[in-house]
């Protein structure tokens, strides 16, 4: 077959990248130059990176995983038909679609990523085709009522994917409503949750999609000016939403008079500088102002009284991307997705003791455990899950028992986690909940702005009990404080990061105390983890006296003769405990007890 007749799709998300997809593209243009080769946003497939997709003449299409520039050889031979099917490789085909890659897909209902990973994100042509604008422009075209918009979002019941959930035709009554001669909308990219990357896929996969989401939602609250808030470590989707602002303008989408109405946007980019607290409404506004990144008082509430001392709509860049989808099909089949309390779909990012990391968008309803075991496909070592943290840091810990809870805001509010923007990150056996929830804290605690007392001082005091009980040093009474300071932690701190930051501490508290008291009590952290109360130790009937954990240990505190058995030994005064030893053993010869 003709190269001629071939489709490339190389998947350029930062993931794809970063495992190595500019060489694959590359390889791809040096080997066959005249096929016609082109760049996609993630699939979501992340732990199969770096992916491509080939369509044949026939138009069958094969999708690959984990490649290198090596493979690109072996898969060309056989789309010219001079080689055999790379199946160590295949994700699936048009042929084979029981294949993992075909079934990860499969048990998903992808609404908000609908194109994240089938168009060329720099390209306005490939978004057009698969039929973006055509919802602004059937609103413009039409003239439709700013209430009518409204009220097709209130019979999709889409509620903001942010965290909060709050109703978003509501938000949006709110600010239509409101006195002012300016108005502003504000899409919020500021995803600061470690393991969560929902809103960086869709800003570099997809950005005509959140720019048609932020147009249809400055028409139906009035706004005339908007700002994208896009963290500054999300360089790939800041260039790519300033690519696609760019050519929105140029086809007359953005900007004076949209397609000749009386409608008119303009927008900017805003690069956050990587405040975990700008994630919240009202320190966004300062940061956009000019000022430091704090919380005001509510009320009044920015759809009152937000940017500039005007009205303000602030919506995620999820919420954004499903208002096209709405708006073209109607907000009732929206609506056909989920539960009764929670309508439409959610995406999820899977992180930590997962087998298949990434992006999955799912009906809201859908258990916790089909997510997990069903997509995710369980533990990344085969070892069984322990919990899930839900709602980032300030979210909590679902157990494994509870892995039967449907995803709803409700239903999640219910275990003492949170919905949150989306993040999923994932425990096994392996992992020690006291450090976890002493992690947590932390990460808070250095994002606290400051501004209120318990939550600048509270959270470093709850950090401080929790590493004293990793350390093997602390009490029952300790227990005690923890929980009296999270209680005043939550009641007296002004915004949604000291209100919620005491969660992941509740939640373990809750759910797995016995592991608190097994570090107080018999001074043991049942996961190995916490290094004070751990000790390495090599099983000379294991080990093969290879001597690779002797040149990686950092202190000198291993010896031994290489190739003479039994000879290898730990210094348990010199050890610092840093797994080093046990990380590059490849005989599990090393026991941590």
């Amino acid at each position: 077959m003709s190269d001629q007749n071939l489709e490339i799709i190389v998947g350029e998300g930062t993931c794809g990248k970063a495992a190595g997809s500019l060489a694959v593209l590359e390889a791809f243009k040096n080997l066959a130059p005249t096929a016609k080769i082109r760049s996609v946003g993630c699939v979501g497939m992340c732990h199969q990176e770096v992916i491509a997709e080939i369509i044949d003449g026939a138009k069958k299409s094969f999708m690959y995983g984990k490649l290198a520039p090596k493979n690109i050889q072996q898969i060309l031979d056989f789309h010219r038909g001079s080689g055999a099917l790379p199946t160590a490789l295949l994700l699936s085909s048009t042929d084979s679609p029981q294949l993992e890659g075909g079934l990860y897909l499969k048990r998903q209902t992808r609404i908000a990523l609908r194109n994240v990973g089938m168009l060329d994100p720099t390209s306005i042509d490939e978004y057009i085709a698969r039929g973006g604008y055509e919802a602004i422009s059937k609103i413009i075209k039409s003239k439709m009522a700013a209430e009518k918009v409204i009220e097709e979002v209130k019979i999709s019941g889409m509620r903001g994917r942010g965290g909060a959930g709050f109703p978003t035709h509501m938000k949006w009554t709110f600010a239509r409503g409101a006195e002012g001669k300016k108005k502003y909308l504000i899409c919020n990219g500021d995803e600061g949750d470690p393991g969560a990357f929902m809103d960086r896929s869709l800003l570099e996969g997809d950005p005509h999609s959140v720019l048609e989401g932020m147009l249809i939602a400055a028409y139906a609250i009035g706004a005339s000016d908007g700002y994208a808030y896009i963290r500054a470590e999300y360089p790939l989707a800041v260039k790519n939403f300033g690519i696609a602002i760019e050519a929105a303008k140029a086809r007359g989408f953005l900007g004076s008079k949209i397609l000749g109405s009386n409608f008119s946007f303009n927008l900017k980019i805003k690069q956050g500088a990587g405040a975990f607290v700008c994630g919240e409404e009202t320190a966004l506004i300062a940061s956009i102002e000019g000022q430091r990144g704090m919380p005001r008082i509510r009320p009044p509430f920015p759809a009152i009284k937000g940017l500039f001392e005007s009205p303000t709509i602030i919506n995620n860049v999820e919420t954004l991307a499903n208002l096209p989808w709405i708006l073209a099909k109607g907000g009732s089949e929206y609506a056909k997705y989920g539960t009764e309390e929670s309508r439409g779909t959610k995406v999820f990012a899977l992180a930590g003791a997962i087998k298949k990391g990434g992006l999955v968008e799912v009906p809201m309803g859908m258990k916790i455990r089909e997510v997990l075991e069903e997509i995710g496909g369980g533990s990344h070592d085969g070892s069984k899950l322990k919990a899930v943290q839900l709602g980032g840091p300030s979210g909590g810990c679902v157990p494994e028992a509870l892995f039967d809870t449907p995803i709803g805001y409700a239903t999640i509010n219910a275990t003492g986690a949170i919905m949150g923007s989306g993040g999923m990150i994932v425990m096994n056996e392996k992992t020690c909940m006291v450090d976890l929830a002493r992690y947590f804290l932390e990460f808070t605690q250095l994002e606290s702005c400051g501004k209120c007392t318990f939550c600048r001082i509270g959270t470093l005091r709850m950090k401080e009990l929790l590493t004293k009980i990793c350390d093997g040093e602390g009490t029952m009474e300790d227990l005690g404080k923890l929980e009296d300071l999270a209680e005043k932690i939550k009641t007296s701190s002004l915004c949604g990061l000291g209100q919620t930051a005491p969660n992941p501490v509740l939640t373990t508290l809750k759910y797995f105390k016995e592991e608190y008291i097994e570090h107080i009590k018999d001074r043991k952290c049942r996961a190995g983890v916490c290094k004070k109360l751990i000790t390495h130790e090599i099983m000379s009937d294991k080990c093969t006296a290879c001597s690779i954990c002797k040149k990686a240990c950092p202190v000198g505190a291993i010896s031994g003769t290489p190739k003479q058995l039994g000879s290898f030994v730990i210094d348990k005064k010199v050890c610092i405990n840093c797994g080093m030893c046990l990380e590059v053993c490849r005989t599990d010869a090393i026991r941590v007890f």
